[in-house]
């Protein structure tokens, strides 16, 4: 396993996938889903000492990342992974809330400060903690890999969670919810480590109703790569631009091991 290759975008679009965002929960560190913020501990250089192949090695409690049977990103056409077409709309009431927005170094981080509403999936609510964006796609389709990957990070009151994906290709006609985000991005994007207000963000102009979706268990795709995350992934592939602004492009390795539906 190493890094996933580049995209190869013809350079319209390279310049339109350019802006990365990637927000993480607002979580205590005693909870079992936290991801590791500093960027320092671990790499995503396939050559580097603390790489992706090697996240298991660096820490005892990072031990899945290496060792896990339940990891992700996956290619969602595993024969494991179910594609729920009879369940409905997934259950959401998301509401405008206060966040926050922080360059990590690897990613651009922001985190709902207020209550930004809560995904229900048998039974349980998962409060809404966090939205980002990977570019390219951690995930994959039959082997394609797309130009962005939306995520919406959620956690139960046991401290478990629960992830909607949702893929893009990059377009011509501007996403409303990126566009939005983006005054707040470039005024981050070279600030690393500093952590800025950025007002009321609404989680309801992302594009997180479907009907149709891939379901799998799977785990946190950066260390501690915690497993029993339930992931769901919006069949159908959205349609974004994002302004120019190179940030890095990270995303973690493809996994190949087995998944539980």
């Amino acid at each position: 396993m190493g890094r996933r290759p580049s995209l190869g975008l013809a350079p319209a679009a390279a310049a339109a996938a350019a802006v990365l965002l990637l927000i993480a929960a607002a979580a205590p560190a005693a909870r079992a889903q936290e991801e590791t913020e500093d960027e320092h501990e671990f790499s995503y250089d396939p050559r580097d000492a603390h790489g992706p192949a090697r996240w298991g090695a660096i820490k005892a409690e990072w031990a899945n990342c290496s060792a896990g049977r339940m990891q992700s990103p996956i290619d969602l056409s595993h024969e494991r992974v179910t594609l729920a077409r009879a369940l409905g709309y997934l259950d959401h009431a998301y509401r405008a809330a206060a966040a926050s927005i922080v360059n990590r170094g690897h990613d651009i981080m922001v985190r709902f400060r207020g209550d930004a509403g809560s995904l229900v999936i048998n039974g349980t609510a998962y409060r809404l903690r966090q939205l980002h964006w990977h570019t390219p796609t951690e995930h994959t389709v039959g082997g394609r890999r797309y130009d962005m990957e939306l995520h919406l990070v959620h956690e139960s009151a046991a401290g478990k969670a629960a992830v909607v994906g949702v893929l893009y290709e990059v377009g011509a006609a501007p996403d409303p919810f990126l566009r939005a985000m983006e005054p707040a991005v470039r005024r981050i994007a070279d600030r690393r480590d500093r952590e800025e207000d950025v007002g009321v963000v609404d989680p309801r102009r992302a594009r997180g109703r479907a009907s149709v979706y891939y379901r799998y268990m799977g785990s946190l795709t950066t260390p501690p790569c915690t497993e029993g995350v339930i992931w769901t992934v919006v069949k159908r592939v959205g349609a974004g631009h994002l302004a120019a602004g190179q940030p890095p492009r990270h995303c973690s390795f493809l996994q190949t091991v087995t998944v539980r539906s």
